[in-house]
């Protein structure tokens, strides 16, 4: 029996498409889902929140919760980036790597306080990231694992603050930012963390209600989010919106075999910080220099590159493989991130292997889009 969201009965009243993720049965997208006279469907909610706003179930994701005298400098001493960066009240991106610098998951830390800590991993790898930190907390810091206590909502897209401002929810937050408020009106659903950060490069919120909250906060939200013009949104267009973010995903561009340098995510390491998990592995990867790197892939016909393909260079020879690929729905093409031989620059023309015909790709700058998060 897979998990379920809070919203999973109102996901399939709504006629949504539902997958599992993770062990969680979620939205892929909503094709009943009817605004004004045009159908839904992934293209109709990526294009919501590139151009107005869109509203995402991302429930599944895990919550972890880290207390005690110390919390902050435990924490720093076993995932990658520097949290003494960040204030009370501010999210970091971060990553947690094996001995070997695999990643075990990357995920948001909130920084409430020096002795309280919320995290958001990925829902499949939350019991692995949970019990890495139970195993290395010293005395006094709790670790609990919270998966079920809260629900997560993403609202996104460069309309999304009018949806804030029309509850009478004012917010004076910059990029990664939180903070925890009451809907006006609807006091008696509790607090709820409020987040300027999200996963498709767009303006947006990311809103954490209790779990039993979710279903009345997501009507709430739905409600105005309809009203604008907008759409509710499943993972399938959360995917093509990362990818063309150049966003990685856990399992796909990060993983135990890919570490953080390989997927072009240094600047979420302080290999300089005293200690953290991985640091000797990454330090030695990164003095004897990268043999593989992530880049970016622009197709130069009708090919539409797929996850596992393989990528040549001019001479036939495999010089890597795609690890996320999709039909870009802004740039009318295919696009891809793929891991690449060290020795393939910017600008290079490249094929891939489209289930036996070939087909033509560029290497590109990423993002693939322009990023409009601030």
């Amino acid at each position: 029996m897979e998990n379920t969201s809070p919203l999973y009965q109102w996901h399939v009243d709504a006629g949504a498409k539902m997958a599992d993720f993770g062990g969680w049965d979620m939205p892929i997208e909503y094709p009943k889902v009817m605004v004004g006279d045009q159908g839904g469907g992934v293209l109709a909610e990526h294009g919501a929140v590139r151009d107005c706003v869109g509203l995402f179930d991302v429930s599944h994701l895990g919550k972890i919760s880290i207390r005690g005298a110390g919390a902050v400098d435990f924490l720093n001493e076993v995932v990658t980036n520097d949290l003494s960066k960040i204030s009370s009240g501010s999210s970091q991106y971060n990553l947690l790597c094996n001995a070997q610098g695999g990643v075990i998951d990357d995920l948001i830390v909130y920084r409430k306080g020096d002795d309280d800590l919320f995290l958001i991993p990925n829902a499949a790898n939350c019991a692995d990231v949970f019990a890495v930190l139970q195993a290395a907390a010293p005395s006094g810091i709790v670790v609990k694992n919270i998966h079920k206590s809260f629900g997560v909502l993403a609202l996104q897209g460069p309309r999304s603050p009018e949806i804030l401002d029309s509850l009478g929810i004012t917010l004076s937050l910059d990029y990664t930012e939180f903070t925890e408020a009451t809907i006006p009106g609807h006091e008696n659903l509790g607090s709820v963390i409020f987040c300027r950060t999200g996963y498709t490069g767009e303006l947006g919120y990311e809103l954490i209600p209790q779990w039993d909250s979710t279903l009345e906060v997501w009507k709430i939200l739905n409600e105005k989010v309809s009203a604008l013009g907008g759409r509710v949104c499943g993972l399938g267009s959360r995917d093509t919106l990362r990818t063309e973010m150049a966003y990685p995903l856990h399992g796909h561009e990060l993983s135990l075999a890919i570490t953080p340098l390989e997927a072009s995510a240094s600047w979420a390491i302080s290999l300089d910080k005293p200690a953290f998990h991985g640091q000797a592995a990454l330090q030695a990867q990164k003095a004897a220099g990268l043999k593989r790197r992530l880049r970016g892939l622009k197709s130069s016909d009708r090919g539409i590159p797929r996850a596992g393909m393989s990528v040549m260079n001019a001479s036939g020879e495999v010089v890597g493989e795609v690890t996320s690929g999709t039909f870009s729905p802004t740039l009318k093409t295919g696009i891809a991130l793929a891991l690449l031989s060290s020795e393939i620059k910017l600008g290079d023309q490249l094929t891939i292997d489209v289930r036996g015909r070939t087909s033509g790709v560029d290497v590109v700058k990423t993002p693939f889009v322009e990023t409009h998060v601030r």
